[in-house]
């Protein structure tokens, strides 16, 4: 479970704005290119562990900053659904 753990957590620290696009079209939430380019760049070499909660709880806020309420509510579902 850790290797799993580890792969996610380590795809998320490299994403690129074309693959946040490309996840956030196949999960239906609604990302512009410009926010995702943001949100990728928040998130590229940061080392977070999205299974922790606390560091979970952090980046939803800091994504809320930069696309939204709406679409960091849906991104953390996405996390969510990784985490399970």
């Amino acid at each position: 479970m850790k290797l799993i753990q580890n792969m996610i957590n380590m795809k998320i620290n490299v994403i690129t704005s074309e693959e946040l696009l490309k996840y956030a079209k196949q999960y239906n939430i609604n990302v512009s290119k410009a926010q995702a380019e943001k949100i990728a760049a928040f998130l590229r070499g940061k080392n977070f562990d999205i299974f922790n909660d606390r560091t979970r709880s952090q980046i939803i806020r800091e994504v809320a900053k930069i696309s939204g309420p709406n679409t960091a509510k849906e991104i953390n579902k996405l996390f969510i659904q990784f985490t399970r």
